[in-house]
């Protein structure tokens, strides 16, 4: 089956380097390899684009946000033929073998529509930083599995998800053809859950594949735990999930275990990390309260954050 890549890069560095040599390494060919550069200012793109000429680029004048950036690349991947679609961050690497292992579970599982590998940290491969997640209506609408826990044989079985993140992630075009890509209202963050989300929906299985893994760093553009540009995004853009896929339920369930837990963590949380979580706790208060006003992310709001 023939797999075409789009890695995503805004204002990266090094990282798209190993990118590109991992894809390179696990036999996909240059020109299967679409890379998006969303109006970086800084990073070493240009270096790359000497380095892997052949490769396919986008290049966009101004940051259009994950959702509008990788929903380029997979156009153009599903123009060329593609049967699968790879969606690889520019900070993750995939060791040998990762794409063979995750083209193999689709192979064998028709009724599979979406899977992704389990995800260490970069900087520490012996930490789990996803291994699948749950859609659950509680804080940040959505709980990655095993986050910050020890790898070991419980994260490394396959089973069922209700999504896998976008920093890898390997589709099926014709499920891509059914359900719609990302949705580009949210911009950034929570949309590869809604994606996974619309897979499940139509019937068609989101699996974590927990023989693969990829290495990632998390921090490496918005910022990662409790940068304060990362969870007013996110606030916001929960807000939004819930505008989309909300039920009275699922709302009254937000507001209980998110919402009204605000002010308590605005209070613990200079306790709990200092100012630096106490900038982050507030950031998420001011997201929800902006999402809940109906501000949309914007890249022009997103240059306006503070990092």
């Amino acid at each position: 089956m023939r797999v075409v890549a789009t890695v995503l890069n805004w204002n990266g560095g090094d990282e798209n380097l190993r990118c590109i040599r991992a894809l390179l390494a696990e036999g996909l060919a240059p020109a299967d390899i679409v890379f998006v550069d969303n109006g970086s200012t800084r990073g070493t793109w240009p270096e790359l684009r000497r380095t892997f000429p052949d490769l396919t680029f986008v290049e966009n004048e101004r940051n259009a946000g994950y959702a509008l950036g990788s929903n380029q690349g997979l156009r153009i991947g599903m123009e060329r033929g593609a049967d699968l679609l790879f969606l690889v961050n520019n900070d993750v690497e995939i060791p040998p073998g990762t794409l063979a292992r995750l083209t193999a579970a689709l192979d064998a599982d028709p009724t599979l529509g979406a899977v992704g590998p389990r995800v260490l940290y970069a900087d520490d491969p012996s930490r789990v930083w996803c291994a699948g997640g749950s859609i659950d209506y509680l804080r940040n609408i959505t709980t990655l599995h095993g986050h910050r826990a020890p790898d070991g044989p419980r994260w490394q079985v396959t089973r069922r998800v209700d999504f896998v993140p976008g920093c890898a992630l390997l589709v099926r075009r014709e499920v891509l053809e059914e359900v719609g890509l990302f949705d580009e209202d949210f911009f950034a963050y929570h949309e590869d859950a809604d994606l996974c989300l619309r897979i499940n929906e139509a019937g068609h299985g989101v699996a974590l594949i927990g023989d693969a893994h990829a290495l990632h760093s998390p921090h490496s553009t918005t910022g990662g735990g409790y940068n304060p540009r990362r969870k007013y995004m996110m606030a916001v853009n929960s807000v939004w999930f819930l505008r989309k896929h909300g039920t009275p339920a699922r709302w009254l369930r937000f507001f209980v275990l998110d919402v009204a837990t605000l002010p308590l963590l605005l209070l613990v949380s200079p306790l709990l990390g200092g100012r630096a979580r106490f900038r982050g706790a507030l950031a998420k208060c001011r997201g929800t309260r902006d999402g809940l006003r109906g501000v949309r992310i914007t890249a022009e709001l997103v240059d306006s954050l503070p990092t």
